[in-house]
């Protein structure tokens, strides 16, 4: 007969222990895992379907409209790089917009997906937004699970996929890596991991210009754990955090030749520009004294619920460098000018403005808000399909 040693503490072998702690590990993970990922699979499923049923016999192909719009010039990027240097101008000396306008990390991350898949550019970039898509909304729950609970977690990402344009998380644009990057930073800075902190800021802000929140708030929340202990290893993070953002804004104005080469080029292109709020105001104000399109209207009354939801927020005290974050993205989004139908896109990533609502479910009773959230999450989803197919929208 076998002699097994047994363990002192459990009273079970120790042969038995060493394989019961994988396996208990791995059961950790899965529930880690698995109702975020359910969550974000049923979302995108409905999305897609509802694309499906929307979508009008003789415009684009769903998969066409998915890589419409910037998509197309992120596209470009991923295929065929930047364009020579220069100032792109026209033939009297005007700017031009380019595709200098678009920052690197997702085309980037769209031709590795092509070089090591063989896919298509366009099925790549579905692919790498998907993929991005599904990692943030694991990070956003173990996030916020952190911060308050589990429920709020799972809530705060049903909102965040319910929002009217959270269908852009499964285009060819770069919310869902950028998603991605920003709570990673924000969660490896809650549990002191600064070196995962730096990569994830110099990453998102390697993919959007609104990087520079998450470089922010991951000083604010450096200072905030200086102030509890001298330490150089914040500081030296919140600073690598930092320094994407700039180091791309430079490295376009010297391959155009002016150090305001990018913002000269988002004018010449887009139309955007810091305003600090002008051009949202006027639109606001005229869509809500006599709109007379319900789409523009409700596109009003969004950036309207998102300004009030971040001010409620606040109210209950978030974590400072979330509440930084969120209120850096949504004043970027509402304080330049630009297609005002770009706006709810915007405020995808914000976070801040839902947190007050994922709480309130969070706290009511169950038979009261899983109705609400599903509510939300099938009605955004059909606003997002009904810009997409039938109003054209640009995003």
């Amino acid at each position: 007969m076998t002699d097994y040693a047994l363990d002192p503490h459990s009273g079970l072998p120790a042969a038995g222990l060493a394989t019961a702690a994988p396996l208990g590990r791995a059961r950790r993970w899965a529930r880690e895992l698995a109702p975020p990922l359910l969550l974000y699979g049923a979302v995108c499923a409905l999305q897609l379907a509802l694309l499906a049923v929307l979508h009008r016999p003789g415009t684009l192909p769903i998969g066409r409209l998915l890589l419409s719009w910037d998509g197309r010039l992120f596209l470009e990027v991923a295929e065929h790089g930047y364009p020579a240097a220069g100032a792109p101008r026209d033939a009297s000396g005007a700017w031009l917009g380019s595709n200098l306008a678009f920052f690197p990390l997702y085309p980037a991350l769209v031709r590795l997906a092509h070089l090591l898949t063989g896919l298509s550019f366009g099925d790549a970039a579905l692919l790498v937004s998907r993929l991005s898509g599904a990692l943030a909304a694991v990070l956003l729950h173990r996030l916020v699970a952190r911060l308050y609970d589990r429920r709020t977690g799972f809530f705060l990402l049903a909102l965040v996929l319910a929002q009217p344009m959270a269908v852009v998380l499964g285009m060819a644009y770069s919310e869902s890596v950028f998603l991605a990057c920003a709570v990673g930073a924000l969660l490896a800075a809650h549990r002191g991991a600064w070196r995962a902190a730096a990569l994830c800021g110099v990453l998102a802000g390697l993919t959007r210009p609104s990087g520079l929140a998450v470089g922010l708030a991951v000083v604010l929340a450096a200072v905030l754990t200086i102030r509890q202990g001298w330490s150089w290893r914040p500081l030296l993070a919140a600073l690598i955090a930092c320094s994407a953002t700039p180091g791309y804004l430079l490295w376009v104005g010297l391959r155009t030749g002016r150090l305001d080469g990018w913002f000269r080029i988002q004018q010449a292109g887009w139309g955007a520009e810091l305003d600090w709020g002008a051009h949202s105001w006027d639109y606001i104000t005229d869509q809500l004294a006599g709109g007379t399109g319900w789409v523009d209207v409700s596109v009003a009354l969004l950036v309207v619920a998102a300004l009030v939801g971040c001010l409620l927020a606040l109210l209950g005290r978030p974590w400072p460098p979330m509440a930084l974050y969120g209120l850096l993205v949504t004043g970027l989004a509402v304080g330049q000018s630009d297609f005002s139908s770009c706006k709810p896109r915007l405020l995808v990533p914000a976070l801040l403005f839902l947190l007050p609502a994922a709480r309130a479910l969070a706290a009511a009773r169950p038979r009261t808000a899983w109705p609400l959230a599903g509510a939300a999450v099938l009605a955004g989803s059909w606003y997002g399909a009904y810009l997409l197919t039938a109003w054209q929208a640009v995003v």
